[in-house]
Formats: structure tokens, sequence, C-alpha cells
């Protein structure tokens, strides 16, 4: 995630670290050396343009834009979407930690049963980012778990259902110890299925991308149109052409670009979620809870933060 400071209008308007604009310059620079060639070989005499308007480009362009608008509120939708998922979850996961201090606390102080759960809500959210982002959170996992258990987890394809599956085990043991009532156990039970529903969500957004077809079609669109554009612009702009065609091309190379980031929220491109980030504000706040160290909270490297 782009994490910036308020820029003043003039520094925004050359501002390129942190921007879409260095993933788009080369086939920028790419149409505007296009329609420069094209204005050269039109002034020269060896090309021979027909074109009386430039209305039919004109006419493509909007259609091209409204489709283009379509396809980046569909991605913002899903990346909105992944941020409220990752929104309730910490509210889950610190409300499930704070109910299970007061229930099972014990005499004021922490008991092991309390420790093993908010750990394992801790190890909940480092397996869920790793899950969504297709790494290997091992390290986090043994770290927070037990051996015997840790084994078990790491053995599942889905490691955040395993937990969540750890934890329905762990509540159901202290039903029967008689540390929790039928009341406490449903409410803390009830935590454990807003999380289930959590990822389930999560796994729609990460596992269902846009239509192929859809994100293809608008991208050819895309570049044949930037590609066409010097041609029906040649005659009436003369060398501005190449001014002209790499603003739009900027325009429309960016909104494709940046359709594509958005699209998978929980990726590492600049663009997505700071899921490493949330993760460990996850844990700051429950070993906090708990009384023990906490580790530094990760900070933007050239203003990303992951």
């Amino acid at each position: 995630m782009i994490v910036r400071p308020h820029l003043s209008s003039l520094r925004l308007l050359f501002a390129v670290r942190g921007t879409i604009l260095p993933r788009v310059l080369p086939h920028v620079l790419g149409i505007a050396a296009l329609s420069a060639l094209v204005v050269w070989a039109y002034r020269q005499g060896y090309l021979h343009l027909q074109i009386s308007s430039p209305a039919p480009l004109s006419l493509l362009g909007l259609t091209l834009s409204i489709f283009l608008g379509f396809r980046i509120n569909a991605s913002y939708d899903r990346w909105w979407e992944a941020r409220k998922q990752w929104g309730a979850l910490i509210v889950e996961l610190r409300a499930f930690s704070h109910e299970a201090l007061a229930l099972l606390g014990d005499d004021g102080g922490v008991s092991l049963a309390v420790r093993r759960l908010v750990k394992r809500n801790i190890a909940f959210a480092h397996a869920l980012a790793a899950h969504l982002r297709g790494y290997d959170a091992r390290e986090d996992l043994t770290r927070l778990l037990p051996e015997p258990e840790a084994a078990r987890v790491l053995a599942s394809p889905n490691r955040p259902n395993a937990l969540l599956r750890e934890q329905e085990r762990e509540l159901a043991a202290l039903l029967r110890e008689k540390q929790l009532t039928d009341i406490t156990w449903s409410e803390l039970r009830t935590r454990v299925q807003a999380l289930l529903h959590v990822l389930g969500a999560c796994e729609r957004i990460r596992f269902t991308p846009l239509p192929f077809t859809y994100t293809v079609l608008l991208h050819r669109t895309a570049y044949l149109f930037c590609l066409l554009l010097p041609f029906g612009l040649a005659e009436a702009l003369g060398w501005f052409t190449p001014v002209l065609a790499a603003m739009v091309a900027y325009t429309f190379f960016g909104l494709d670009r940046l359709s594509d980031e958005l699209e998978e929220p929980f990726g590492t491109e600049p663009n997505d979620l700071a899921l490493l980030a949330m993760a460990r504000t996850v844990e700051m706040n429950l070993l906090e809870a708990l009384g023990e160290p906490q580790p530094e909270p990760l900070k933007p490297r050239d203003f990303i933060l992951s």
C-alpha cells in the first residue's frame, strides 16, 4: 500500500515515486515515439492520410473511457471489500482475545489456556496473510504454536481453517472441563464463526478474479486505440500529436494497470493491501493484552507499506 504524506498541488503534479507512472512510462514513450514517426512520415510525404476528421476516434475513445471506468470501479469494489474484511478480522480477533482474557482470567492473571487462544489468534492473522499471498508462514506459526499443534496446522492445505478448527477444539475442551459455561462457550464460538466468514470472504475475492475475457477486451482495445490515435491526429495537430497521444496513453494505460493492481488486493503490488502490516498490528495488540513484549510496527519503505 502506498503511504505518502499529503502533498501540495504542485508537488503532487510532479510526484513519481509511489505512482503508476514508472510502470506505464515505457508504453507511453513508445506511443509518443510512434506519433513522432507518423508526423515525420506525413510531413515528408511518405504517408498519405485520408482521415478528414478525428471524430470516429473520439467516439471510440469515449466508449473506451466508459468501459475502463466500469472496470476500475469493479476492481476498486474488490479492493475495498478486501479492506473491510481485514478490518472486521482485526475487530473479531481483538474481541475474541479480550473476551477470553475476561472469561478465563486466573485471578487477574493470564492462564495457559488464554495464552494458547490469544496466540492462536495471532497465528491466524499471519496464516491468513500467507494463505492469500501464497507464501509460507512456517516461521510465524512455529514460534506462536506449541509443537504438536504447529505440526498439525503446517500439514493442512488450508492453515487458517486448521487454526480455527484448533480453536473450536480448545473451546470444547474448556467446556467439558467446566472452565466455560454454555453461554460463555457460545459467545466465544460465535467469534470463531465470524472469523470463518472472514476467511471465506477473503478466499472468494482471492480465487475469483474478474472475467478474463472482459480484461483482455479492454486491454487490447486500449492499446489499439493508442496505436491508431497518431494516424487520426497527425494532419490536424502536426508536431503536437506526440504530446496529446502520450497524455491519452498515460491515462488509458494507467487506468488499465491500476485496475489490474486493485483487482487482486492481496498481492504485493504497490497499491495492494498492507497485509503484513495489519498482521503485525494484530500481534502487537494481542501481545500487549497478554503483557508480553511486542514487536516494532512495520514501516513503509520508499512509501510502500507491505
